[in-house]
C-alpha cells in the first residue's frame, strides 16, 4: 500500500486489515521522517495492530527504485507472499502549463506515473504466483473533456497515465490472472490534503469520509481476479453494485446534495 500514512491510503489499509489481510504500509512519512501533513506509516501500523490486525511500516521514497524493491521484499519476507498492490500515493499540483516549473512537473510524474508503475513492476513477479492477485490504482476514469484537459495539463496527464497503466496491465496480465482496476471518489473525500488544498469547509461539510473509498476498495479486492479487471470505477458505482443504496453513513455533517463533486468525472 503506497501513500499509506494518512487519508484514503490509511483508510483502505485499516479496512483490509480488519478483513484479515496482512498489510505493508509504504510512504515517506515515518517516525524518523515526518512529512508536512499529520500522520506516518508507523502511527497507522500501530493503530492497525492495536485493533488486532497485522501491519508492517516501511518508510521510503516511491521515487527510489531501491526503496520500492525494498518495500516489496519486506512484504514478501514478513508475510510469505504478495497478493495485492494498492497504488495510492500521489502528488497534487494544478499550476497552469506556462507557470509550472519542470521540477514540479517531474515530481508529478515521478510519484504519480512512475511511482505507480515502479511499485507494480516490482510486485508482478510475486503477484503471478498468487491465486488472488489484484492491482488497484487510485486514479480517475478517462473523461477526455476540455474542462479537465485544459485546466491543469501537467497534473491531469500524470493521473490519466495511471489509469492507462491500469488498462494496459489488465490486458497484459489477464491470463495470469492478475486483476488491474482503478478506483476514484465520486465526490470530495475529507483527507488532510483536501483540507490543506480546498479548505476546512469543503473537508468538513462538503466531503465524504475516506471510509467510502475503503469500503469500495474492499469490494473490488475481495472479488476473484477473473471477475473484474480493466475497469475505471468510482466508489459509489462499486458500492451500488454491491447493494448499498444509502450513503449517508459516509457524510461528515453536510447533505448529499451539498457535496463537492470530484474531478475528472463526466457529470462533475
Amino acid at each position: 500500500m503506497s501513500g499509506a500514512s494518512r487519508g484514503i491510503g490509511a483508510a483502505i489499509a485499516h479496512r483490509l486489515a480488519r478483513s484479515g489481510a496482512n498489510v505493508l504500509l509504504f510512504a515517506k512519512s515515518g517516525a524518523d521522517s515526518p512529512g508536512r501533513l499529520p500522520g506516518s506509516v508507523d502511527e497507522v501500523a500501530s493503530q492497525i495492530r492495536a485493533a488486532g490486525g497485522q501491519a508492517l511500516a516501511y518508510a521510503g521514497d516511491l521515487r527510489s527504485d531501491a526503496d520500492v524493491e525494498g518495500a516489496v521484499a519486506a512484504a514478501v519476507t514478513a508475510f510469505g507472499a504478495l497478493d495485492i498492490v494498492v497504488n495510492n500515493a500521489a502528488v497534487f499540483d494544478t499550476t497552469p502549463t506556462a507557470e509550472i516549473t519542470m521540477r514540479r512537473y517531474d515530481l508529478l510524474h515521478q510519484v504519480n506515473t512512475r511511482g505507480a508503475f515502479a511499485l507494480t513492476r516490482a510486485a508482478v513477479p510475486h503477484l503471478v504466483h498468487s491465486d488472488h492477485a489484484h492491482v488497484l490504482t487510485i486514479s480517475p476514469p478517462l473523461a477526455l473533456a476540455p474542462k479537465w484537459l485544459g485546466a491543469h495539463a501537467a497534473y491531469t496527464v500524470s493521473k490519466y497515465s495511471m489509469s492507462l497503466m491500469t488498462l494496459g496491465l489488465a490486458a497484459e496480465l489477464e491470463t495470469a490472472p492478475v486483476a488491474a482496476n482503478s478506483l476514484w471518489p465520486s465526490a470530495s473525500v475529507a483527507t488532510e490534503a483536501i483540507r490543506t488544498i480546498l479548505g476546512d469547509d469543503v473537508a468538513s461539510s462538503r466531503s465524504r469520509s475516506p471510509r467510502i473509498m475503503a469500503d469500495a476498495a474492499y469490494e473490488i479486492l475481495r472479488s476473484k481476479p477473473g471477475e473484474r479487471t480493466g475497469q475505471l470505477l468510482t466508489d459509489v458505482e462499486v458500492l451500488r453494485a454491491a447493494g448499498v443504496g444509502d450513503f449517508s453513513e459516509y457524510l461528515l455533517g453536510g447533505q448529499e446534495n451539498d457535496l463537492s463533486p470530484s474531478w475528472f468525472l463526466p457529470e462533475a
